[in-house]
């Protein structure tokens, strides 16, 4: 069969697949988008892995004994076989037996998104549509990404906004403003993908503009990766969740030298007085001053009165990387960040003010339309029950339990059934080994998944499902410019069904059939949906094709917005005309409803607040941990197509490495007393002393014969799980302390199981 060419999406990028005789032969980025041309071309490799799941399968000991078999097994029993009708049956009899026994809370939908790009086979959204109409369910909120902010921000600004959506664009940056100062960075490889995709890039492009026309850059971060090749940037390097006390310190400055815009912040603001003075010592007696800040965070003075001078005059641009918040106490940075901005008055303005994710992901800042990729419709939760997302393990290890949550308490339902569809949470959770026992709790495990995951090992009952190339859909994501029609490029790999076709046949089943799908079959959808864009274009003037015109052609170009965005525009242009959806309508420095919550780990304004793990109360042969994202996969995905046996790496400072007698590409030992994992000895001196650096995404493989051990260096086995504070119940992942020793030096160490 001769060869042809189809254009798709994935969330690193618009793609042009070759297809010949019913297999993915190659793949490269779309026309000047700009995408990662490994993480494109590795998709054969990921299509047609041989870890693709075949057929359905069911745990052997679960197939004999249903609810019966326990937990233990997960993970260690063969894996059988079995037809598509004997799967369904077996599932819609275990959704319908626990819901009859012990309610819809009982089931816990999971799910995350990131598994397609595409819109109508979005998997989240498919899991919840479906278990909705079948009676309800326990769902999850929030996200790993940004959890703390998604809390703190609608406090503060009245919505999370600042953090989903909105962001300043950045033609406005390379126009006006003067210095941007990224805490956390501005690291290219998180530019490499976007949630929904992208056809566009648009980052180095916008960085080269803002640099050749003067702009200063400022990296806030222990890394020197997190500087931009090439870019002519001041650096400070701090420990590790330390940026808090230095924001607070400059927001002091501001005062002391006259500098707060003191017209903005009346006008603007409430509670800036009570921050000014915390920020005084007036109420902890510790004025928050340079040298205050610097001690905390390892640097020195001079670091601090260099970024003073460059941000106290001139058009100044404040951001901070999500990463930030993912850490004890997580949500005081942003709001930090928030107050320093209001002191400096220019919140509002072209090229000024704040901005959350630059550093994040492509398409923050990127000059796109919104409301132009239709997502899939959700249904009402008859259970109305939901958990943090990060508090999974609590959640299943503790029935019953009590937490605080925002201003409200949540009771930890009773999980019998956990249905997951779309995501690996032995990748996404802390703490692995602690997952895997809270993971034998539940009475039935049902897992969607199209490779053998370290989730779908760990399943009762696996159904394969199919990848974006093997279905139709609309791609796309508000940060971008283009929405692509994805067309399926091959047929399914094996007996693999995509999740609408798989949810459907259950619903049936399950009588719910016509709430679940209303009647309509996959491209009854597609058209649905893309006529929720046609409306939107009419009412905004923008002409687009009808269904039929945009599937032929592929790909359609949205035009760009009339004007640049700038976040908050419109609250500076006119504050009681558009006021905030805070209490008082303005930005809130000190929050009076967070102050009647009376959480002891979150106050009602921005603070210091030590991290339980962190460099400034380590012991001497204590590392900080810091995980971040892959440079060549996205999460766990991709990880299928590493070199069998492969060991993640881990950077290290070539100080701390002689320390410990460590040589560059030596096995090592991660440890602390949640657990341990293997990886590679990469030394470098771009690095903070006392910072070591490891990826996540990994697939969880514990060590056979060790206990306590994974072996594909896996950080996530090291990090606690524990939540930023009471108020957003986040993960808190980067809060993490290690030791590091070279795996040749226990051999025959009698130590080596959990501590």
């Amino acid at each position: 069969m001769a060869a042809r060419v189809g254009i798709s999406l994935s969330h690193w990028g618009a793609f042009e697949a070759e297809v010949a005789d019913g297999r993915l032969v190659s793949a490269r980025p779309w026309r000047n988008g700009g995408a990662d041309a490994d993480m494109i071309g590795a998709l054969p490799a990921f299509v047609h892995s041989p870890l693709r799941i075949d057929r359905p399968h069911v745990r052997e000991s679960f197939l004999r004994r249903r609810e019966r078999a326990g937990g233990e097994g997960r993970g260690r029993e063969a894996m059988v076989p079995v037809e598509w009708d004997t799967v369904l049956d077996l599932c819609s009899s275990e959704l319908d037996r626990v819901r009859q026994m012990h309610g819809p809370a009982s089931i816990l939908g999971g799910s995350y998104g990131w598994s397609s790009a595409g819109r109508l086979h979005h998997a989240r959204s498919q899991v919840r549509r479906f278990l909705a109409a079948a009676g309800g369910y326990t769902d999850q909120i929030g996200n790993y990404s940004w959890g703390a902010a998604h809390a703190i921000l609608p406090h503060v600004l009245g919505n999370a906004d600042a953090v989903s959506s909105t962001a300043t664009d950045w033609r406005t940056i390379a126009d006006e403003t003067d210095v941007l100062v990224a805490f956390g960075g501005l690291n290219p490889k998180n530019w490499h993908v976007t949630s929904g995709g992208a056809g566009h890039h648009h980052m180095p492009r916008h960085l080269e503009a803002a640099a050749a026309r003067g702009v200063k850059f400022v990296i806030v971060s222990p890394i020197d990766e997190d500087t931009p090749p090439g870019l002519d940037a001041m650096r400070i390097a701090p420990r590790p969740n330390t940026d808090t006390a230095l924001m607070l310190a400059l927001a002091r400055r501001a005062v002391v030298d006259g500098r707060a815009d003191q017209a903005f912040l009346a006008r603007y603001v409430t509670g800036h007085e009570a921050f000014s003075a915390y920020l005084a010592g007036e109420t902890d007696g510790i004025d928050k001053t340079f040298e205050w800040a610097a001690a905390i965070a390892g640097i020195d003075v001079a670091d601090l009165e260099a970024l003073w001078s460059l941000i106290r005059r001139g058009r100044v641009m404040l951001t901070a990387a999500w990463s930030l918040q993912r850490a004890d106490h997580g949500e005081q940075p942003f709001w930090a960040l928030i107050a320093l901005a209001a002191m400096l008055g220019q919140i509002g303005l072209p090229g000024g003010g704040f901005c959350f994710g630059y550093g994040s992901m492509n398409g923050v800042g990127a000059p796109a339309r919104r409301g132009y990729v239709p997502a899939m419709e959700g249904l009402t939760n008859p259970a109305a029950s939901a958990i943090p997302v990060a508090c999974v393990i609590d959640a299943l290890m503790k029935p019953g339990e009590q937490i605080d949550f925002n201003g409200r308490r949540i009771t930890f339902p009773d999980v019998r059934l956990v249905y997951w569809a779309g995501g690996n949470p032995f990748h996404h959770a802390q703490d692995l080994f602690l997952l895997e026992q809270a993971w034998r709790r539940p009475e039935t495990i049902i897992v969607h998944e199209s490779w053998w995951t370290p989730t779908a090992r760990r399943a009762d009952i696996v159904l394969p499902a199919t990848t974006t190339l093997e279905r139709n859909d609309i791609g796309g994501s508000s940060r971008d410019p283009f929405v692509f029609a994805m067309p399926r490029l091959i047929d399914p790999v094996g007996g693999a069904r995509d999740d609408f076709a798989i949810f459907g046949e259950l619903a049936e089943r399950l009588g719910c059939g016509a709430a679940f799908g209303e009647g309509l079959d996959e491209f009854g959808w597609l058209r649905r949906l893309w006529a929720k864009t046609e409306r939107h274009g009419a009412g905004e003037g923008v002409a687009v094709p009808d269904f039929d015109s945009f599937w032929a052609d592929g790909v359609f170009a949205v035009p760009e917005p009339d004007l640049p965005e700038v976040m908050l525009d419109a609250f500076r242009h006119d504050p009681l005309v558009n006021k905030l959806a805070t209490p008082s309508g303005r930005i809130e420095l000190h929050s009076t409803r967070i102050e009647h919550f009376g959480y002891r780990d979150c106050p009602p304004h921005p603070a210091w607040i030590a991290p339980r793990e962190w460099l400034g109360d380590a012991g001497e042969d204590e590392l900080h941990l810091i995980t971040n994202q892959p440079r060549k996969r996205l999460h766990s995905q991709l990880f299928q197509t590493q070199p069998d046996g492969a060991v993640e790496p881990i950077s290290i400072h070539p100080a701390d490495a002689a320390r410990f007698g460590i040589g560059e590409g030596d096995l090592v030992r991660v440890e602390n007393r949640r657990g341990a994992c293997q990886a590679c000895a990469r030394l470098t001196d771009g690095l903070q002393q006392g910072v070591v650096v490891m990826a996540t995404g990994a697939w969880f493989r514990p060590d056979d014969e060790i206990p306590g051990l994974e072996r594909n260096g896996n950080p996530n086995v090291v990090t606690a799980n524990r939540r930023t504070s009471s108020l957003g119940q986040a993960c808190a992942a980067l809060s993490t302390l290690v030791r590091v020793r070279p795996m040749a030096a226990l051999a025959g160490d009698d130590d080596s199981g959990r501590r």
